[in-house]
């Protein structure tokens, strides 16, 4: 049973009072209310079918908009949402040598990121609407592959980015330039700004977690996951920070608050911690195999995890329990993204599609064609625009420097 708020449109006369949903506005897309007329049938609301509703510009009668609650069964839908990712076209763009590994907004959502096994991130000025001269700044000093980037939730023009050569790399959008950059102890894999901007975390291959204080651009905490050999010679696994359970750190995100911190692991588990103290709150036993990616919604009141198991879990992040799951793709999720209203969420695998569902339901919306797996999928922080990477090769089997970006009005 699903319930749905639609406005419909009440005429009164002198002998009765009946309401319906006229077909002819129903047929032309109330697209104000996001809605689209799913058969050439109409409402019946109070009993009254739409022969019975007489002309409204007969005489003695008045036309008024009212809101209804109107109950509607899978098998009786009369309205059914407007998906806002239909009849819409991706363009690529081309610039790194090698392939992407990670993609990232702006606040404002003018400008996209992109970090390449090229050793190189690049900075691109996206128009919304798709008109305008696409602009494209190299970021140059990087020795070792560009494996995740992020910005300042606070600042358009400033972007951290994380590479394997161990440094940890702050810059400048407008001028292109390195004003930070710091030595950490390992390769790093994973950054994430603090939703206020003050402070940054990064893992690495190592299983450490560093958090860097931005103004100083030095580590303030730092947390190595204590870790032994499995009696397998190829498996190397860490402890948690509980004590009862073994866990590899995948990826880490603050909840909007920054008051709390979570890590997913490669035994399906999220560890949620307290922010500053990283003492531990909670382990959620999130799925049967290793839970890769993490996405917070922009309300505040879910995140989402990936996991090997092919799944993607929505977590009440209030409660902290598991609300539904989403189940189109056939294999591990590598990443996932919320959109800007929360009302979407995106996940892609190695399957050859990206699945975009609404976050209420769980229905599979719309998929995007796509020709490699993904390693990073993220919408817009403003507009329906969702951009992606993965493992593009050329005709000649080599790694494609390109990206693409989902949502264009022309192709």
């Amino acid at each position: 049973m699903v319930l749905t708020v639609v406005t419909v449109t009440t005429t009164t006369t002198a002998a009765t009072m009946k309401t319906t949903i006229p077909n002819a506005d129903v047929a032309n897309n109330d697209y104000d209310n996001g809605y689209i007329a799913t058969e050439a049938k109409l409402a019946t609301i109070n009993g009254v079918s739409s022969e019975e509703i007489p002309n409204p510009a007969a005489a003695g009668s008045r036309q008024q908009s009212r809101t209804f609650r109107a109950r509607v069964t899978e098998e009786e839908e009369v309205m059914e949402e407007i998906i806002p990712f239909k009849n819409l076209h991706t363009r690529e763009y081309q610039g790194h040598k090698k392939k992407v590994h990670s993609v990232a907004w702006n606040c404002t959502g003018t400008k996209l990121a992109s970090g390449s096994v090229d050793q190189t991130a690049r900075l691109w000025h996206i128009e919304p609407h798709g008109h305008g001269k696409i602009k494209d700044v190299e970021l140059k000093g990087h020795t070792d592959s560009v494996d995740q980037l992020c910005w300042d939730p606070k600042h358009a023009d400033l972007i951290a980015t994380a590479s394997g050569d161990k440094t940890v790399r702050l810059w400048d959008a407008r001028s292109g330039k390195c004003s930070q950059q710091t030595e950490l102890t390992g390769e790093n894999i994973n950054i994430t700004y603090r939703p206020d901007g003050t402070h940054i975390a990064v893992g690495n291959r190592d299983d450490e977690l560093t958090i860097l204080d931005v103004r100083k651009f030095k580590p303030i905490h730092r947390r190595k996951f204590n870790y032994e050999a499995d009696p397998s010679p190829c498996v190397t696994e860490a402890f948690s920070i509980t004590g009862t359970s073994v866990f590899l750190v995948n990826e880490i995100a603050w909840n909007m608050t920054g008051e709390m911190f979570l890590l997913t692991t490669g035994n399906g588990t999220v560890e949620v911690l307290a922010y500053p103290s990283l003492q531990p709150l909670d382990t959620l036993m999130a799925h049967t195999a290793g839970c890769y990616c993490i996405a917070i919604d922009p309300k505040g009141r879910y995140f989402a995890v990936g996991s090997a198991d092919s799944l993607v879990s929505l977590w009440d992040i209030s409660q902290m329990l598991c609300v539904r799951t989403f189940t189109k793709l056939e294999w591990p999720v590598r990443t996932v993204s919320f959109n800007h209203t929360g009302d979407y969420i995106a996940s892609a695998s190695e399957d050859l599609f990206i699945d975009i569902a609404n976050v209420q339901t769980g229905r599979s919306v719309h998929q995007i064609p796509c020709r490699a797996a993904m390693n990073s999928v993220e919408w817009n922080p403003k507009y329906n625009l969702l951009a992606f990477a993965g493992d593009d090769k050329n005709k000649y089997q080599a790694d494609e420097g390109v990206f693409r970006i989902y949502g264009f009005e022309t192709a």
